[in-house]
């Protein structure tokens, strides 16, 4: 089976590649296809976050293991797309580059029977629109969180004074 994607890249202007890749890839296979789709060299850190269908995240897929001890986290090349993504579960949003954010948002679209003779997968079917040279910037709001004007004096003071820090529980060269 091939299953068809959507990538759209998280700007203002329609930006997106329509991918075919084959069910039993895995994810780092993806991530390699949407690199490729859009021009970057593939280098920088990388993960996917499975999604509802809201696109509200529910975990993360990195492209490499980045747990304190050695196999904690799963990464891309475990987890094949047929495992994890069907007509039931189709969004995910793949972030590439932490530095720049480009961010994109994924969607399973079509499953096909049987591959399209004289492709070789994964494949590019459509492209629409030019990348930016720079991401965009994002507005990361958390919730609940404090505005600049919700800020006092008193809340700054614990910052001032003879830069001692045994009142955060370390000692001042930890690292």
């Amino acid at each position: 089976m091939i299953y068809k994607f959507r990538a759209i890249l998280d700007t203002k202007e329609d930006i997106f590649r329509d991918i075919a890749i084959e069910q039993t890839d895995t994810l780092e296979d993806l991530h390699n296809a949407i690199t490729n789709a859009f021009g970057f060299d593939g280098t920088e850190m990388a993960s996917f976050y499975m999604c509802d269908d809201e696109w509200n995240q529910e975990f993360e897929i990195p492209l490499f293991d980045t747990g304190e001890i050695e196999g904690e986290v799963r990464t891309m090349n475990e987890f094949i797309l047929e495992d994890n993504l069907d007509k039931h579960h189709t969004k995910i949003i793949y972030v590439y580059d932490f530095l720049n954010m480009w961010t994109f948002y994924v969607e399973l679209a079509v499953v096909e029977d049987e591959k399209e003779e004289g492709l070789i997968y994964p494949a590019l079917l459509f492209s629409q629109g030019e990348v930016p040279l720079e991401a965009e910037d994002k507005l990361f709001e958390a919730e609940g969180g404090m505005d600049e004007d919700d800020y006092d004096e008193d809340d700054l003071d614990m910052f001032e004074g003879d830069d001692s820090f045994e009142d955060f529980g370390f000692e001042e060269n930890w690292n």
